[in-house]
């Protein structure tokens, strides 16, 4: 189960950075414009909107892959074969942990000091 959890882990971060890169070249819909005045756009190697449509196709087969490997993964996340027997279901079935060991160098409650009388100094006292 380990050895699927690790490809399709590795599948989901290649689909992203796939994705980003495709993302990033892509142009957006002012572009458009442009190449109708003749920027030069429908000599390319995909036409005027060959590349526009490849890109976008490309950009969503990615976001597919990545939203199967998603739901993969959360599925082998939340599987019985993942979890150990003696733990529960959710984590609020679980007892609570303690906070702090109960034997230690420091005490569990350590004794108030109780503060010193403020006094007043003699000599101005004395005038």
């Amino acid at each position: 189960m380990q050895v699927w959890m690790t490809l399709t882990l590795s599948v989901q971060i290649l689909s992203a950075l796939a994705m980003i890169g495709l993302v990033l070249i892509q142009h957006g819909k002012g572009a458009d414009m442009g190449a109708s005045f003749g920027s030069g756009a429908s000599g390319s190697l995909f036409g005027a909107t060959g590349s526009a449509n490849f890109l976008s196709r490309s950009t969503a087969a990615l976001a597919s892959v990545f939203f199967v490997c998603t739901l993969a993964l959360a599925y082998m996340g939340n599987s019985n074969a993942s979890r150990p027997a003696a733990t529960g279901g959710s984590v609020l079935d679980r007892p609570a942990a303690a906070s702090a060991p109960t034997t230690g160098a420091i005490p569990a409650a350590a004794p108030a000091l109780a503060p010193a009388p403020v006094t007043a100094p003699e000599a101005a006292a004395s005038k």
